[in-house]
């Protein structure tokens, strides 16, 4: 059968990338493995207050979870949220005692492509938050840019990757993006209004929500590599996660994923990758589309919306 315009287009791109290492992927590892996730929640711990649960129940609660699956996460500290206070440092200890990785996510969560923001400022707060972290156990040299979004001048962007590179750091890409952060704040937005209100839809839209990304990521995974990449899910140390994070982990055992380590998920070659035109504020798998000259693809839309159909949904049941 004869390959589509756009087959054959993808295919002379991915041989033209050869010089960025852009088909490593197709190359270093089988068609045929089964599909892994590993999990990984940035902007934490948190000290802020949320309707339900205090700051140490959350954290207990995401940890309980974890702990009851046997999943070992990665936690990327934004260390000003709390970890630079002993009550939100024991918080961020606990996740390394408890066998998980700590990460970099800077002191206050800037964004890179703030005009105001010099490139600078940015590394000092990596810096900051690295003198803070490197004292936990669990303590990894990865870095996972703020709003995944990795610079939108060359300065910047080959700035932040030489200064990575001179600090012995690693790019913690994520391939599978969740919009949990916009449904935790529907979340909290309903029981602000209401403590008592039934958090039964909101448990649904944000299930749906999550298998949606992932079999929408595993799709784009196989389209852009020929295979199930070992793929790494963002997601938050917040009040959703801290509610219903056993299911999450639940349901992808139900579809079938293995859940490994966010090392061993690094350790997949696609990981090696450095896409040349970065999707701000997007995944890994977005970036490589970008370079490889891949527009617009069906179910592309729900990758980028922020959560946007299942909020429309939430609001026309009257929440």
């Amino acid at each position: 059968m004869m390959k589509s315009h756009a087959q054959q287009t993808l295919r002379r791109l991915r041989a033209a990338a050869l010089g960025i290492g852009l088909t490593i992927g197709l190359a270093a590892a089988p068609l045929a493995l089964a599909q892994s996730l590993a999990f990984t929640f940035d902007d934490g711990p948190n000290l802020a207050d949320t309707p339900r649960l205090t700051p140490q129940q959350r954290n207990d609660a995401m940890l309980a979870a974890l702990a009851k699956h046997k999943v070992q996460a990665a936690l990327f500290v934004t260390a000003g949220f709390g970890a630079d206070k002993p009550a939100g440092y024991a918080l961020a200890k606990a996740w390394g005692q408890a066998g998980h990785a700590i990460g970099n996510h800077t002191m206050s969560h800037p964004d890179l492509h703030n005009a105001k923001l010099s490139l600078a400022q940015y590394q000092q707060e990596i810096l900051d938050c690295d003198a803070i972290i490197k004292t936990l156990p669990g303590y990894q040299k990865w870095y996972r840019y703020t709003f995944l979004r990795e610079g939108n001048t060359p300065e910047k962007r080959d700035g932040m990757r030489a200064f990575l590179q001179q600090q012995g750091y690693r790019n913690a890409y994520v391939s599978l993006d969740t919009s949990d952060w916009r449904l935790d704040e529907k979340l909290q937005e309903v029981l602000t209004k209401n403590p008592q209100a039934d958090l039964a839809p909101i448990k649904q839209a944000y299930l749906a929500h999550v298998r949606q990304r992932a079999l929408a990521y595993r799709a784009l995974s196989q389209q852009l590599q020929g295979r199930d990449i070992a793929q790494v899910m963002l997601m938050h140390h917040n009040l959703i996660n801290a509610l219903w994070l056993d299911d999450v982990i639940a349901q992808f055992k139900q579809m079938g994923w293995t859940i490994t380590t966010p090392a061993a998920a690094f350790a997949d070659p696609v990981y090696q990758l450095v896409p040349e035109r970065t999707a701000p504020g997007q995944s890994l798998l977005l970036s490589m589309g970008r370079t490889l000259g891949l527009g617009k693809f069906p179910g592309g839309e729900r990758l980028v919306d922020d959560g946007d159909a299942e909020i429309e949904a939430l609001k026309a049941q009257g929440l």
